[in-house]
């Protein structure tokens, strides 16, 4: 599913809304968990799961083509981990 399809989801499931207003909605919901990922929160949905950022380190790798040694930079990466509910429902 796209975000785009997300948006007509959520019009069609909720007649009171129309198209601009659903698309201000999932955008504020995704641009919220993304501002405090960036804060360095923990964004968790009961029954859904949960949003962390977790810290790479630095590491040497070799390039598969030229076979030259290179220096990859530690970097931060978001992560999901699921919840139980979602977990069963989907394995229903």
């Amino acid at each position: 599913m796209t975000k785009s399809e997300l948006i007509e989801k959520v019009v069609q499931e909720h007649a009171v809304l129309n198209m601009k207003v659903s698309e201000m909605l999932v955008n504020t919901v995704f641009d919220s968990i993304e501002d405090a990922l960036r804060a360095g929160d923990k964004v968790e949905i009961r029954g859904f799961g949960s949003f962390t950022i977790r810290e790479r380190t630095g590491r040497e790798a070799r390039n598969p083509k030229s076979g030259e040694v290179v220096s990859i930079p530690a970097k931060k990466t978001p992560f999901f981990k699921t919840g139980k509910d979602l977990k069963e429902r989907v394995n229903c």
